[in-house]
């Protein structure tokens, strides 16, 4: 079928992205779903620093590639062998699969799962048979980004990277459960763990960062901090219900028990790891260019007791964990929505990238409904 999407074909081209134009909106071919696949027409998208990562060449990827990873849709078509799921359906689509088999996906989620990983860095579809389904005017393929490419009016995925949600979710709210809510509620839940005595700070409060100030607030802790350079999203995180909030520079020595690094960035991984109180927990969530390095004292972890642990996809299970967020979000206790900054058409997609790029919004939606 034909199909309309983002797709990238030269990373790395120089800002801005609303002159140089990185990503084209392309018609293209969409094959029908295989077996264990299925068709989703795509309601909703957020714009995340995953994709900026690729688009700035900090996360190389082969390209040609339909970028995206963080979607809600509904189901349109079912290939052969998925039978839990109707047409009709709600989904959302997580940018980790788990073939549920191999030694990490014994993990409960600490570690990614080895098969769908290797299909993410190929830009194929999981699991066997490096599956692309997508291809150009020339026929030539096109890539598939982590599994999902959600930047499109539709897409073909595995049945594992979909998490099916009820249709009292709105699309941009189910959207976002699938990678921000994922990643940083998860970081704080099945990672940091904090305790009702335990305060926790989140260095970074973009997308992921803000999602793990929200989720830290919905549980029972001593309080929440946020830290970053931008005095607006401080403002918004006090809004929030952060007790305190503070730039890099005027932490003070300021510790927390619990601390998230969600910035992706050296620097920002060394503020986390000073400002972690003696025997706390320093959790890196962030993904900072492949070269970058960070600078710490070895001899504090052992005179501290400290911890030091890594959270990617915020350690999920995305089956057992966005149906918790979802149900956090009905209560009342995780209003997701409030990390939606602005929605847009994908012929914006040029420009938001500029805007993320400048660190001035939380988390864009393409909205493909209105």
């Amino acid at each position: 079928m034909k199909i309309s999407g983002a797709v990238l074909r030269t990373m790395g081209v120089e800002r801005p992205y609303a002159r140089s134009r990185p990503l084209s909106i392309e018609d293209l071919e969409l094959d029908e779903p295989g077996p264990g696949e299925v068709l989703i027409r795509l309601t909703a998208a957020g714009v995340c620093h995953s994709d900026l990562s690729v688009v700035d060449g900090n996360r190389p990827r082969p390209l040609p590639m339909l970028l995206g990873h963080e979607g809600a849709g509904v189901v349109e078509g079912l290939g052969a062998g998925v039978d839990d799921l109707r047409v009709g359906d709600q989904v959302v689509t997580v940018f980790l699969p788990r073939c549920g088999d191999c030694a990490n996906c014994r993990t409960d989620g600490k570690l990614p799962c080895t098969p769908g990983s290797a299909t993410n860095t190929a830009g194929t579809l999981p699991f066997d048979g490096h599956k692309v389904r997508l291809h150009d005017d020339s026929g030539a393929e096109v890539l598939h980004h982590l599994g999902a490419s959600v930047f499109a009016t539709h897409a073909v995925v595995n049945r594992a990277s979909l998490v099916p949600v009820d249709a009292d979710v709105p699309a941009p709210v189910a959207a976002v459960l699938g990678c921000a809510v994922l990643t940083g509620g998860g970081a704080v839940l099945n990672a940091g763990a904090p305790g009702p005595e335990d305060e926790v700070m989140v260095v970074g409060l973009g997308g992921v960062g803000m999602a793990a100030l929200l989720t830290a607030l919905s549980i029972e802790t001593a309080g929440v901090i946020g830290v970053d350079a931008n005095p607006d999203k401080l403002g918004r995180a006090k809004e929030l219900g952060a007790v305190e909030v503070f730039t890099p520079d005027q932490l003070g020595g300021r510790r927390a028990a619990v601390v998230l690094e969600c910035a992706g960035h050296p620097r920002a991984f060394e503020t986390a790891f000073e400002s972690t109180a003696v025997g706390g927990t320093t959790v890196t969530v962030g993904l900072p260019a492949p070269d970058a390095e960070s600078r710490i004292t070895p001899v504090t972890l052992t005179a501290e007791a400290r911890t030091v642990i890594g959270s990617y996809l915020g350690s999920a299970v995305p089956s057992r964990d966005i149906p918790v967020y979802a149900q956090l979000w009905r209560e009342g206790r995780l209003p997701v929505e409030e990390l939606i900054s602005d929605t847009i058409g994908l012929d914006e997609i040029n420009e938001a990238f500029d805007a993320l790029a400048d660190g001035t919004v939380v988390r864009q939606i393409i909205d493909f409904q209105r």
